[in-house]
């Protein structure tokens, strides 16, 4: 699975994600009907950061996932590709440890994370298997791995209205709230690309992960997979 498909290239999408960093959490707040803070809660939960650990969060944004974390007691790293995020980050998290690094090439060593996570990341990523060995190399074994990505909600009638709001009603919303409105647009579309909850399954497997397991959050709009090293 690439993005191949959505006609950017890595730069491109980099330059996208500095143009909302201003706006992002708020208007991923507004855009979800609040339900992104219920999702970080999941995330946090299921990465069960415990105190001396060191946690990897990828595509961290400007922190918001990181947060939790760091209250657990770990030692978090919030990693972002994007500058202009990273730069918001330090401004509203001057505690975090924030790196710039391209998932593809992570500047960490080997097994140098107790548990790595991605969440709403993994799509933008050039090439999702790469990207996900490459979270393998740096975890530890027996480490854990959490990604939180949008998904294919289960219901069928439900599923028909939500693509119909991703590509009517969120591209419209974005034009009053966000920084950038194009790259919601390109948002809705990467979602519609992205594969169902078993299909990034078998890719997690196949990138070297073992115990793999999902479960679906607001009706599977969203789908926590978890694995380990």
């Amino acid at each position: 699975m690439s993005r191949a498909s959505l006609d950017k290239e890595p730069h491109e999408v980099a330059a996208m994600f500095d143009g909302v960093a201003a706006r992002y959490d708020l208007t991923n707040d507004v855009l979800s009907m609040g339900q992104t803070r219920a999702w970080r809660r999941a995330v946090a939960t299921a990465v069960d950061a415990r105190p001396g650990e060191r946690i990897l969060d990828l595509a961290a944004g400007t922190g918001t996932s990181s947060v939790p974390f760091q209250q657990a007691g770990a030692s978090v790293v919030a990693c972002d590709f994007s500058l202009g995020m990273l730069g918001v980050g330090r401004s509203r998290n001057p505690e975090l440890d924030f790196a710039a690094g391209d998932a593809l090439r992570l500047p960490f060593r080997d097994g140098a994370f107790d548990a790595v996570t991605i969440s709403f990341g993994l799509r933008n990523v050039a090439d999702t298997t790469a990207a996900l060995r490459e979270l393998r190399r740096v975890t530890k074994p027996g480490g854990r791995l959490v990604v939180c990505e949008f998904s294919h909600p289960t219901n069928g009638p439900f599923r028909t209205v939500y693509i119909e709001y991703l590509m009517r009603a969120l591209p419209t919303i974005a034009q009053r709230v966000a920084s950038n409105p194009e790259a919601y647009v390109y948002l809705a579309d990467s979602i519609r690309a992205w594969p169902d909850q078993k299909g990034l399954a078998t890719l997690i497997r196949a990138s070297g992960w073992s115990r793999v397991a999902w479960r679906n959050l607001t009706g599977g709009i969203v789908a926590l997979h978890r694995g380990y090293a």
